[in-house]
């Protein structure tokens, strides 16, 4: 299986990653994604994909809870990474999040107008370097989807990652020929919504993620995410629809492959 979305960075800090990969390879989670958000965690990121070549792959963005005031700045080292090797195979996570906005109304509009033309902006390479693009969505589907539409951004190469929705939006982003990814909220007992999402989606677009070390599925609510726990999800969701895991695994791994270009 692939791990769609992940983030590497604080295992390389605690020391732990060698451990955190080996418990991947043993659950079958035999590739996966390094998410970028910041400058911060891109060299990071670049460097593991060149250590582990055909296991770690990586995306660059700039994540809109780290859009200050020099977000130009930040864009515009984009374009070193994806003119270097390794190359990264997708620009992400990029979006909106209006769940974390400052208190102040003002602070909150120039917040909002930052993200808005970041997102712009990122999207813009996405074109121009023909990669796929990695959503971040909080509590801002519509403008999320309206800014996609009038970017050049093709939405074949469109998935918005941890879907937090249901049916009708997952429904809105098929019909533009995007797609969702789900993580371990998919388990929990309150996320009906999300999974009749999945299943409106279909097996053909599925994918599936971590967003490790975040969003630990059931049965490890509670401890640190990490991409060996893919597996309860891919378990769930295996029941969820009715197939086999190595079906499963199978279409989740072709889809991964296909929209990555893996």
């Amino acid at each position: 299986m692939i791990d769609t979305h992940c983030h590497l960075e604080p295992f390389v800090t605690k020391g732990t990653l060698s451990t955190v990969l080996t418990q991947a390879d043993f659950t079958s989670v035999k590739r996966m994604i390094a998410v970028g958000t910041d400058p911060e965690d891109w060299p990071v990121y670049q460097k593991l994909a060149s250590e582990y070549p055909d296991k770690i792959y990586y995306s660059i963005g700039l994540h809109p809870c780290y859009v200050k005031e020099n977000y130009v700045d930040a864009i515009e080292q984009i374009a070193h990474y994806v003119e270097s090797s390794p190359r990264p195979v997708a620009i992400g996570e990029i979006g909106l999040d209006y769940f974390h906005l400052p208190q102040d109304q003002e602070q909150i509009k120039q917040t909002i107008t930052h993200q808005k033309q970041s997102f712009r902006l990122q999207l813009e390479l996405a074109s121009k370097y023909n990669l796929p693009v990695i959503i971040h969505s909080r509590k801002a589907f519509k403008d999320c989807v309206d800014l996609i539409d009038a970017s050049p951004v093709d939405w074949k190469q469109v998935v918005f990652h941890c879907f937090p929705d249901g049916p009708e939006e997952v429904k809105i982003l098929n019909e533009r020929g995007g797609r969702a990814s789900f993580t371990g909220i998919i388990t929990y007992k309150k996320s009906e919504n999300i999974r009749q999402a999945a299943l409106q989606q279909g097996l053909d677009l599925l994918m599936l993620e971590t967003d490790a070390p975040y969003l630990s599925p059931e049965p490890c609510r509670g401890k640190p995410n990490e991409p060996a726990y893919l597996q309860h999800t891919a378990q769930f969701c295996a029941k969820l629809f009715k197939i086999s895991l190595e079906e499963l695994a199978e279409a989740t791994t072709r889809n991964a492959v296909e929209f990555f270009s893996l």
